[in-house]
């Protein structure tokens, strides 16, 4: 086909179609993409802007470590405690003591001759996890800093996910959520100009557990310090005088939660209707069934939202969360226990909002820059080479074209740092090009025929543009491995930009180049 090897004349044509087919839905306007059918849209559709172009929210949210490791410690506490009375070692009750990542357990050994016993109990509740170090009676267990780093970043994760499910669920489009650093989550809502219903949802761990009351200790000895090791005092949700003692140990924990939903009840009060999976649902029942007459605690985040008293036994897995709520405060609870609760609270400690107005302006900017540095590179090519130039100016069109496609195809987000890539790919697409010409006008000077010319030509500057240009795709590699947000955003652009900048410049234009030399039988090339 025109001395070109068949499978790569196909291979141009059909890149080529798909890249002109696959980048229309970013040029069309959008009431004329409209008209293409949802299942084909779902394929077929614009590349994705980022919130600099499109405008909307960004918050940054970091966990709350400390926290975290503190009820780590806290658990950690109640299981020293039932290792030791289960083995009748007598001791003082263990405490969390320090601040922030530097805290600590400890606690004191009546008897001397427990204390290596008592070691080795603590060790074993989270094997090779704990550093246990003892000064005479006294204990202080730590977490080692590999469990701690590891505890992190498994919290980190598990948020990222939990963050992706209740904006998921709050209907937003296309939420970019993305960890930063060790123990910071980037959360970036296109088109959310009012954030504070997402901050409010996601600053919420949503803990839930069911705790029985402790019927048999008042408020009142609790305050004074007379409560047993196995209850604990914790305010209500709706007072902050309202006091309860629970039981520490839950009857059911919020993990057994499968399904939660706002509905009313038989007095046409908003409630939040819930059901267990099948161990959660076996052991409500069984609490329940054991403790008709008494009160029976749901806590939400270290607060109590309802203590109603439990008339007969749950045998279904359903019940139903009664409290001052509104139809929205309901649906909101129902969202947070059906995505989970966070293992640490976020905060929030960057918020930025980018008006749809300034999105547009550096689209706007960012369009005129490349159609400026396109109309520069054409108007010097052609000044240049010529003819030749033309075919370049072609591959450079076709150029833009595959770069919109993978970009669309692959679901890349553009942002303000991709258009200064596309633009820097448009300024370098040519250089390949310049020296597969300056090769050619040493073949002219030769006087070699003019099919000979372009054959030597391409073959000639290859390694000189391979190397080239696999040096560039290595750094545009390295910022997307390495970088994050805007830089990662500017290695996407220019290394799909390289690529496709290969592509066609290498096989494109000498596709051109062969088809008008088959067509027009030149007697000579004019460079």
């Amino acid at each position: 086909m025109f001395g070109y090897a068949k499978w790569k004349a196909w291979t141009v044509i059909l890149v080529s179609t798909f890249g002109i087919l696959f980048a229309l839905p970013s040029l069309l306007p959008q009431s004329v993409y409209n008209l293409a059918p949802q299942s084909v849209q779902s394929i077929w559709h614009p590349i994705t802007l980022g919130l600099d172009l499109r405008g909307g929210s960004s918050l940054l949210l970091e966990v709350e470590t400390p926290s975290l490791l503190k009820e780590r410690l806290v658990s950690l506490s109640d299981s020293i405690r039932s290792g030791l009375l289960e083995k009748r070692i007598r001791f003082v009750p263990p405490k969390v003591q320090g601040e922030g990542l530097d805290q600590y357990i400890s606690f004191k050994v009546l008897n001397a001759t427990d204390v290596l016993k008592a070691k080795d109990i603590v060790r074993k509740i989270e094997f090779g996890a704990l550093d246990v170090t003892t000064s005479g009676n006294e204990m202080k267990v730590v977490y080692t800093e590999v469990a701690l780093n590891k505890m992190i970043q498994a919290a980190v994760s598990q948020s990222i996910d939990i963050v992706r499910r209740r904006i998921d669920d709050l209907g937003t489009k296309e939420p970019s959520i993305q960890r930063q650093g060790q123990d910071r989550i980037q959360v970036q809502l296109p088109g959310v100009q009012e954030p504070a219903e997402v901050k409010a949802l996601i600053g919420k761990t949503a803990k839930m557990s069911f705790h029985l009351v402790d019927e048999g200790t008042s408020v009142y000895d609790a305050q004074r310090g007379k409560i047993s090791p196995d209850s604990m005092l914790i305010p209500g949700d709706d007072y902050a005088d309202n006091l309860y003692v629970v039981k520490r140990l839950p009857v059911v924990s919020g993990e057994q939660l499968e399904t939660a939903s706002a509905s009313y009840g038989d007095s046409g009060e908003a409630v939040v209707a819930f059901g267990f999976k099948s161990l959660g649902a076996r052991r409500f029942a069984t609490a329940t069934r054991e403790n008709i007459g008494k009160r029976l605690a749901i806590v939400l985040d270290g607060k109590v939202i309802s203590a109603p008293v439990i008339n007969s036994a749950i045998t279904g897995g359903r019940g139903i969360i009664t409290g001052n709520f509104t139809v929205e405060s309901a649906a909101d609870l129902a969202l947070l226990l059906r995505s989970g609760a966070l293992p640490a609270p976020l905060a929030v400690i960057e918020e930025k909002v980018v008006g749809p107005g300034l999105g547009a302006d550096s689209i706007q900017a960012g369009l005129i820059s490349c159609l400026i540095g396109t109309l520069l590179v054409f108007g010097f090519v052609f000044l240049v080479y010529g003819k030749m130039g033309t075919f370049a100016n072609i591959a450079l069109i076709l150029n833009g074209f595959l770069l919109l496609s993978v970009l669309s195809l692959f679901n890349a987000t553009l942002t303000l740092p991709g258009l200064a890539g596309i633009a820097l790919t448009i300024g370098m697409a040519v250089d390949s090009n310049i020296l597969v010409f300056e090769r050619m006008r040493d073949e002219v000077a030769l006087g070699r025929a003019p099919l000979n010319v372009i054959h030597a030509g391409f073959e000639n500057s290859f390694s000189a543009i391979f190397d080239s240009q696999l040096t560039t795709l290595t750094a545009a590699l390295i910022l997307f491995w390495l970088g994050s947000g805007p830089v990662k955003g500017f290695g996407v652009t220019l290394g799909v930009g390289i690529l496709t900048t290969m592509f066609t410049a290498l096989l494109v234009t000498k596709f051109l180049m062969l088809v008008w030399y088959y067509t027009k039988k030149p007697k000579e090339i004019k460079l």
